[in-house]
Parts: structure tokens; C-alpha cells; sequence
């Protein structure tokens, strides 16, 4: 494929084309308006953008399905052999930045699939936006998972097992409760069985990329394209608040359980640099979406205010639950307060009974 692919770039533009499609793209909304755009693609273009979306795939299958667990497993190495060697130290490296130049493509093609219909340009400033927040959110969550593994090794195993049977079976329930027509568009030839095992394998990819990361491709399969099309703000805030919560809880484990191996760590502050630098991430994913998204103008509403609905609503929720638990407590207090003051009537009563038989025995 990429001695095809540089075999038909070499040719490009060199040889006449019989036949050439048109393509209509409308541009970026200015003052209310968009125009549209026809442009003319020969068969070469065609072919090299076909095989560059292969490309972009098949770099976030290799990141998140082999470089995401090669540098779990370097960095965990690591910490049992209580050393760093420099070769290991540059596989890590580049294993980091595999896995976040194939989130990066999967932001790219999630855009791309989300606005089809429009002619998108991804300027510098996105790229280096996305860049910054996946490089914090994937190596503090790598560093938390081996930080935890290291001291509750069996433990991890099961909190690996949830996060990933929860993303796997999550868009299937969602299309389950959708009651959606089983899609058969996927493939002609393939029969129904080969398409529950690409759609398997589709959300086995899915699954893997929340492991370490937010999947900027949600998947849909009621959708033709199997890729959610609106922008779900509020799924993303949840995501991201309750990642924040685990790695907190797990560094919290890992400082209760820690061995006598990170007694030459300064503890306290890993805990708060590792936590710092998530939030890190999540700072330069809320500046992309706010200011460098290429489609920030077809947006609804903004991230920033999709924050402060959630916050509102937990406000809420919070704020709800404290008032029913007063009342709880006022209900629970209300008849004891009633025999009391019954009682003190009753002495109250009797003091003055007794003063006035006594004056009446003295008159």
C-alpha cells in the first residue's frame, strides 16, 4: 500500500486524467453566510485520500492497540528493575508520542467524519492544542495505572477489566435501547455474522482508546457511519470528571500501599504532579474546543457553557440532598422536642399548683 501510494503521488499531475469527479464543499459560515465550493478531483487524488484515511486508521489501531500497552508495560519494567537505561528511555519516548500522534488522527478523522459536508482546515495552533492535551491526559494516565499496579498488582487487573467491558458494552446497549435495525451497510458481501465481528471489533478499538484516553470518534451503531455525529458535551464532562475521581482514588491507594521502594519519592508531591498534569490536559482540550476547533462556528453551544450546566446540575443534586437530609433530621428531632416540652409544661404546672396551695395555707 505505501509503495502504491508513493507510485501514484511520483505520477500525479504528470499524466492527463480521462476522468475526474466533482466535489461540493461548503465553506466555514462568515457573517451568517457559507458558500459552496465545487472542485474537481482526478482519480490520483481520489486514491491518494483514500489511502491516507487507511493511513490515519491504521495508525490509531497500531498506537492505542500496540504502542498504548508496549509502554505500560517498559514503564512498569521500570519500576521493578528500579532503573531507567536509555534505550528503554527512548522506546518509552517514542511509544508516547505514537500513541499521541494516533489520537491526534483520531481527532482529525472524527472532524472530518462529523463535518463532511464542509471544506475544513486545521490551522497550527489545533494541532499543537491537541498535541498538549493528549501528551498530558495519556502519559498521567499511563503513569497512575503502573503507579497503582506496582504496589496492588492483582487489583488492577480488575479495574482494567471494568473500564474496559463497560466501553466495550456501552455503544451496544445504547443501540439496544435505540432499537435500532441491525445495520447492513457495512459491507455487501459480508453476511450477518461478519458483521457483528467487525462491529466487535470496531468497539474492542473503541474500548481500548477510553482506556487511556477520551475516543474523539464516538461510536454509534445505529449511525450509517457507526460514528456519532452531534457533539455530546455532557458525555464528555462526565467522562472526564469521573477519570479525574479514579485517578485520584488510585493514587490515593498507591500512597496508602506504597513499598519501601518510594520511600526515596517524594510522594506527596508525585500525587499532586500527576494530578496537576491531567488537569493540564483537560485545560488545553477546553482551549481547542473553545478557540481552535476548525468548526467551532457550527457549534450550538460551547464546551464552557455545557461545563457550567453540569456544575449546576451537581449544585443542584448536592444542594437537594443536604435539604432532605435537614429535614430528616428536623423529623427526627421533632418528637422528642414535643415530650420535652410536655414535661416542662407538666413541672411548669405543677411549681405552680404547689405556690398556690401554699398561699392559701397561709392566708
Amino acid at each position: 500500500r505505501c509503495v502504491e501510494a508513493l507510485y501514484i503521488y511520483f505520477r500525479a499531475e504528470r499524466v492527463e486524467e480521462p476522468y475526474v469527479s466533482i466535489t461540493k464543499k461548503r465553506q466555514m459560515p462568515k457573517d451568517g453566510y457559507s458558500e459552496e465550493i465545487e472542485k474537481e478531483v482526478g482519480q490520483a487524488e481520489g486514491k491518494l485520500r483514500t489511502h491516507r484515511s487507511a493511513f490515519s486508521r491504521a495508525s490509531v489501531i497500531q498506537a492505542f492497540l500496540g504502542s498504548a500497552p508496549q509502554l505500560t508495560l517498559q514503564l512498569y519494567i521500570c519500576i521493578l528493575q528500579q532503573e531507567v537505561t536509555v534505550a528503554r528511555s527512548i522506546f518509552m519516548v517514542l511509544s508516547l508520542l505514537s500513541i499521541v500522534y494516533g489520537a491526534l488522527r483520531c481527532n482529525i478523522l472524527a472532524i472530518k467524519i462529523k463535518y463532511d459536508d464542509y471544506d475544513i482546515r486545521v490551522k497550527p495552533a489545533a494541532y499543537l492544542c491537541i498535541f498538549m492535551w493528549r501528551s498530558f491526559e495519556i502519559a498521567t494516565r499511563v503513569a497512575v495505572l503502573v503507579l497503582f499496579g506496582s504496589v496492588l498488582r492483582i487489583w488492577v487487573f480488575l479495574i482494567v477489566l471494568l473500564n474496559f467491558l463497560g466501553f466495550f458494552f456501552y455503544p451496544w446497549v445504547i443501540f439496544w435501547l435505540s432499537k435500532s435495525p441491525f445495520p447492513e451497510n457495512i459491507e455487501k458481501e459480508l453476511s450477518r455474522v461478519g458483521t457483528t465481528i467487525v462491529l466487535c471489533l470496531l468497539t474492542f478499538l473503541y474500548a481500548g482508546i477510553n482506556m487511556f484516553c477520551w475516543s474523539a470518534a464516538q461510536v454509534e451503531l445505529s449511525d450509517p457511519d457507526l460514528i456519532s455525529k452531534s457533539q455530546n458535551w455532557y458525555r464528555m464532562t462526565v467522562y472526564y470528571i469521573v477519570r479525574l475521581m479514579e485517578n485520584a482514588f488510585l493514587l490515593l491507594l498507591w500512597y496508602i500501599y506504597r513499598t519501601d521502594f518510594y520511600l526515596y519519592v517524594c510522594a506527596p508531591m508525585l500525587f499532586l504532579q500527576l494530578l496537576i498534569g491531567y488537569c493540564m490536559g483537560i485545560f488545553f482540550m477546553l482551549v481547542f474546543y473553545q478557540f481552535c476547533h476548525p468548526c467551532k462556528k457550527l457549534f450550538s453551544s460551547s464546551i464552557t457553557e455545557a461545563l457550567l450546566s453540569c456544575f449546576n446540575i451537581l449544585y443542584f443534586i448536592c444542594q437537594h440532598h443536604k435539604s432532605t437530609l435537614l429535614k430528616g433530621k428536623v423529623a427526627m428531632k421533632s418528637p422528642e422536642n414535643t415530650d420535652e416540652a410536655q414535661g416542662s409544661s407538666k413541672t411548669i404546672d405543677s411549681q405552680n399548683r404547689s405556690i398556690h396551695q401554699s398561699v392559701s395555707s397561709n392566708a
